[in-house]
């Protein structure tokens, strides 16, 4: 039987896009380490949709969590013939203040994770000679950001690696996409630590600025799955704002935010 694996399934943009899956009546195998979210989630949609959804309680900020993902799925031969890698976090503030183990916890989920379930679960789909891998990016790809320079520089590799994969992959009948949402309402901002003035001085305030909700960021990665892109940009002004990005040095892009920061947390520090 196929099943669509979607990491980060118990929140945010990964719950909004399993629900939506599961209304298609796709198989689901939800990953997430919240065990008790997920068997909600499995017993709602079995009972609103009446297909199989099976879980995967794993913490991907862990190197052995992707073999472990992948060993279960051989075991109950649950066969994926879609996996979309959400799961990710980010952080933010000056680099030299933050947690190193953090830091580094960030690039194992957001990155290496990524990589290993990318490998495993493709070579299947290439013997097949079906399946998608969607990776899900950021508007962050593509321009360093200061006061959130790993979480940038780790999206930007997320980038890299699926165009480059995906042209891999183009003689063996394996879709992949990069998507990239811009600014999303979600839990995102508590995870990272930046729900607070950092987010302010990133632009990242869901009170202030412009974003999108997770059902409609889910609803265009369908959009974008169902004609087969290789590379979306969710919401249309996240689409302008990229074209604009990519006319500009990233040296000026860095440089302006890093002024832009300093500027709205100094007025943020002012007396009212």
């Amino acid at each position: 039987m196929k099943y669509t694996l979607v990491t980060g399934a118990s929140a945010g943009i990964g719950e909004a896009l399993a629900r939506k899956l599961a209304q298609r009546k796709h198989n689901l195998v939800l990953v997430a380490r919240n065990a008790e979210k997920l068997a909600e989630m499995r017993k709602q949609l079995q009972q609103q949709y009446g297909i199989q959804v099976a879980f995967i309680a794993a913490d991907l900020s862990k190197p052995d969590a992707a073999d472990q993902i992948f060993r279960e799925t051989q075991q109950q031969n649950w066969e994926i013939d879609a996996l979309v890698n959400n799961a990710g976090i980010g952080s933010g503030g000056e680099f030299a203040t933050l947690s190193l183990a953090s830091e580094l916890a960030l690039l194992q989920l957001n990155n290496a994770s990524l990589v290993a379930m990318t490998h495993l679960f493709l070579k299947p789909m290439r013997e097949r000679r079906r399946g998608t891998i969607i990776n899900v990016a950021s508007m962050a790809a593509f321009a360093p950001i200061p006061y959130m320079a790993t979480y940038a520089a780790s999206k930007a590799f997320v980038r890299a690696f699926t165009e480059a994969i995906a042209e891999e992959c183009q003689p063996y009948g394996v879709h992949l996409m990069l998507f990239a949402p811009g600014l999303t309402k979600t839990n995102f901002n508590e995870s990272a630590g930046i729900n607070n003035e950092k987010s302010i001085g990133l632009s990242s305030d869901y009170q202030t600025a412009v974003h999108q909700t997770a059902e409609e960021v889910a609803d265009e990665l369908l959009q974008a799955w169902d004609t087969k892109k290789q590379f979306y940009v969710s919401g249309r002004r996240n689409r302008l704002g990229f074209r604009l990005v990519a006319l500009m040095p990233h040296t000026t892009i860095a440089r302006y935010m890093a002024r832009s920061y300093r500027k709205k947390l100094a007025q943020q520090s002012l007396p009212s």
